[in-house]
């Protein structure tokens, strides 16, 4: 093809028009023969990181800490909130169009005749990108499962799986059995592989064991103990004490935490990081998007928890925030998600629902969401449900109702959160 797109726009609006053509065709057949065609390889190490919830927090407290303690990191993380640059990320600033329209055009070139999904193409050019740039290190966050997943044709150093729960059931089963299985694809035999999920699912065990991975299990080979001032994590060899909780809020990122922290262990040779470093790298890690608390009242928060598991543990962070009168839920999801369980997980705190269509053909309509509302919600005084056309519409009504001791969560679908920061940030110009 001699006419390629000049421009980022464009070709992510051809990759796109293509992707509406490319059946998702599971296997990596294809992607590894573009890779062995790039000549793709690390010559740094390389973490990846995949499970149902916390993938983009354990990322994020990597990339912080690395950085902190002076190393080049390259980091691949997604879905994007605004910019498609915000998942190929040098020393913690995004990528420019330039580079990413050169590494287009290195797949394009690559490929020939071998057709790759919109996920496929872009996943081989951040990574060709990231390899060529003179990293320390790099980390790649796993998009869907792990197995069968693009990222999964690098042979990474040291594997993490964070959490496994049900979704994308269609994709990769309906157990946590199936699911750790999944995710578990991503271990190498000989090398680190990290599980930070309190009860992992016996399969992702007995994979590890099979291939002989040097399995790490939260409990029995890495913990944590603390305080409410503080923390510390102990390894196999290492001991963190007194150390900050990590910036991003919630629940579940002590967990994390010690995932990225066994990580850190397992690769103390190739990249030593002190103490100081692991303390102000998780005081400062930034992550838009997970239990992101917006300063100004009334108090927002986004957080993109779309499936049960993530949706209890925005529950319980809600619950520990201190009283609001009213709170405004602003939601929208994929409609292949277990929608009636995140309703359920999130009932016990919202008033008001204001419900969004998102723009994707796999979205739910609002109607849709108000019938599951109105069918898993026990009924409570004063209760309301209204549905938008898109997510800003939905957030604006919120705005417009809610008074400065009651609460605005912007949650679900990656989509719902971005279109109320894009909406936000077209307000401030």
């Amino acid at each position: 093809m001699s006419n390629l797109p000049t421009t980022l726009p464009a070709w992510l609006a051809l990759l796109e028009s293509r992707h509406a053509e490319t059946v998702i065709n599971m296997g990596l057949d294809r992607v590894l023969a573009v890779k062995e065609r790039l000549q793709l390889s690390f010559s740094c190490p390389t973490i990846m990181v995949a499970g149902t919830n916390g993938k983009g927090s354990t990322c994020s407290m990597l990339e912080s800490i690395l950085m902190r303690a002076g190393y080049k990191v390259g980091l691949y993380i997604k879905p994007h909130f605004l910019d498609f640059n915000e998942r190929a990320r040098i020393n913690g600033d995004m990528a420019s169009d330039e580079t990413l329209v050169a590494a287009f055009n290195a797949v394009e070139a690559a490929r020939g005749d071998i057709s790759l999904t919109y996920f496929e193409f872009t996943t081989l050019a951040i990574m060709k990108l990231l390899s060529e740039a003179g990293m320390d290190v790099v980390i790649l966050e796993v998009g869907l499962g792990g197995r069968l997943d693009a990222v999964n044709i690098i042979d990474a150093d040291v594997s993490i799986v964070t959490s496994v729960d049900i979704d994308h059931t269609d994709y990769l089963g309906d157990t946590r059995e199936k699911i750790g299985f999944e995710k578990a694809g991503i271990f190498r035999a000989g090398k680190t592989a990290i599980c930070s999920d309190p009860v992992p699912p016996q399969a992702l065990i007995d994979h590890a064991n099979t291939i002989g991975a040097d399995l790490w299990l939260m409990g029995r080979d890495f913990n944590y103990s603390g305080d409410k001032q503080q923390w510390s994590y102990g390894g196999r060899g290492q001991r963190r004490n007194s150390l900050a909780y990590p910036s991003l809020r919630g629940a579940n990122q002590i967990l994390n935490a010690c995932a990225a922290l066994a990580a850190l262990e397992a690769l103390k040779l190739e990249l030593p990081v002190g103490a100081q470093e692991v303390r102000t790298g998780l005081v400062t890690v930034e992550l838009p998007g997970r239990f992101q608390v917006l300063p100004g009242r009334p108090t927002t928060i986004f957080d993109v928890a779309h499936n049960p598991h993530a949706a209890s543990a925005l529950n319980q962070n809600l619950g520990n925030m201190g009283f609001h009168r009213y709170t405004y839920a602003v939601f929208g999801s994929m409609q292949d998600k277990d929608i009636d369980g995140v309703i359920a997980a999130m009932s016990e705190h919202i008033d008001h629902w204001c419900l969004a269509t998102l723009p994707s053909p796999r979205s739910a309509t609002a109607s849709e969401l108000a019938a599951k509302v109105q069918t898993v919600q026990p009924e409570r005084d004063e209760r309301t449900i209204n549905v938008f056309d898109d997510p800003a519409a939905a957030y604006a009504n919120a705005v417009s109702r809610a008074g400065e001791d009651d609460r605005i969560v912007v949650f679900g679908s990656f989509l719902t959160v971005a279109g109320v920061m894009a909406a936000r940030k077209s307000s401030l110009h």
